[in-house]
């Protein structure tokens, strides 16, 4: 089981980032959640299995055909009991 905190940054508000993504994380069989930051980037934990968190990992690193990613900076974090993969509120 593996668990990591993301920091996405370039156009990835107000392009279909989050909604996107949680398609993709739902279907890659993660848990975890997604949201925007009042600063532009977008923040996320994924957790999961290590070849699917790879797999959310290398769509984020792309993003939706809208966006433009600049960079992705992952942080392996402690995996903790959890289901789903939500949207959250902007912080």
């Amino acid at each position: 089981m593996r668990r990591v905190h993301v920091l996405v940054r370039g156009d990835v508000q107000g392009v279909g980032y989050r909604f996107t993504m949680q398609s993709v994380a739902r279907d890659s069989d993660v848990t975890g959640w997604v949201r925007n930051r009042r600063d532009g980037t977008v923040e996320a934990e994924v957790q999961g299995d290590s070849q699917h968190v790879d797999r959310v990992l290398e769509w984020m690193s792309v993003g939706p055909p809208t966006g433009h990613v600049e960079s992705v900076t992952v942080t392996d974090v402690e995996p903790f009991d959890e289901s789903g993969f939500r949207l959250v509120a902007t912080v």
